[in-house]
């Protein structure tokens, strides 16, 4: 009798071709996917809560795999320090979760967290890790027009073009600009988010910190449904996968941690 899992983690995006699996390249759900077969000794096959873009980062990341192992070995075996073991330096598994049967690692989320880190100030260590932009911003402007998007559920704009989904609507349940150091991150919670929308809203966002776009253009821009009329969209490199939140009768209990 098999059992459905969660498995927590993160990962660094910088070296992956983001998470889902591609032919040819290397993707986050590629290596996990091998690793965990290796150790439990059958073949797993991940779902992933979402995807992430080539060079995207995720602080908190769930994916949901079905094995024929039990709990208890996962627990005896010390699963989660052996896959952290194998797994490479920007793979990080925080627990595994044993979960009711029909849980489902995407349709399940009731919302995700994104987060866009801007850096103001050169800083080494947070290459590839942040997007640097030293340019004159006025984030009064950009706070005034995010608040803009609660007035609005149709994304389209700012999504990529040719993206195999039904609609475009999503819905905003905050969203805000905050300093903390030289960075200023823009984070963002919604009950679902099109592809390349985050990236798309931050580069617009930005042309109106820079004066390019005029504050009320943007609502302009949103009701135009044309994703030619928003702004550039902003490197992958800054972007984290931030949270997922889930309701907590799916969850049984956690099977193995640090």
């Amino acid at each position: 009798m098999s059992n459905r899992y969660f498995i927590k983690f993160s990962y660094n995006g910088t070296n992956y071709h983001g998470w889902q699996l591609q032919p040819g390249i290397t993707t986050v759900q590629d290596v996990l996917e091998s690793s965990l077969s290796v150790i439990l000794k059958e073949n797993v096959s991940l779902t992933g809560a979402g995807r992430t873009d080539t060079g995207v980062h995720a602080k908190i990341f769930y994916a949901h795999f079905d094995s024929e192992q039990q709990p208890r070995f996962f627990t005896e075996n010390n699963i989660v320090f052996k896959l952290n073991c194998m797994l490479p330096h920007d793979i990080a598994v925080d627990s595994i979760l044993l979960v009711k049967d029909k849980a489902h690692a995407r349709y399940d989320a009731i919302s995700r967290t994104y987060q866009y880190i801007i850096e103001r100030k050169k800083n080494p260590f947070t290459q590839n890790l942040a997007y640097y932009y030293n340019g004159k911003l006025d984030f009064e402007i950009m706070e005034l027009a995010t608040g803009k998007l609660f007035n609005h559920s149709d994304f389209t704009s700012f999504s990529k073009s040719n993206t195999q989904v039904n609609n475009n609507i999503c819905q905003i349940m905050d969203a805000k600009w905050y300093e903390q150091g030289s960075q200023w991150i823009f984070e963002i919670t919604a009950n679902r988010f099109l592809r390349g929308m985050v990236r798309a809203v931050v580069g617009t966002l930005i042309e109106i910190g820079r004066g390019k776009l005029p504050l009320e253009d943007f609502e302009k821009i949103i009701e135009s449904k044309d994703r030619q009329k928003a702004g550039y969209m902003v490197p992958g490199y800054g972007l984290y996968l931030a949270d997922i939140s889930y309701p907590g009768h799916i969850f049984i209990k956690t099977v193995s941690n640090l």
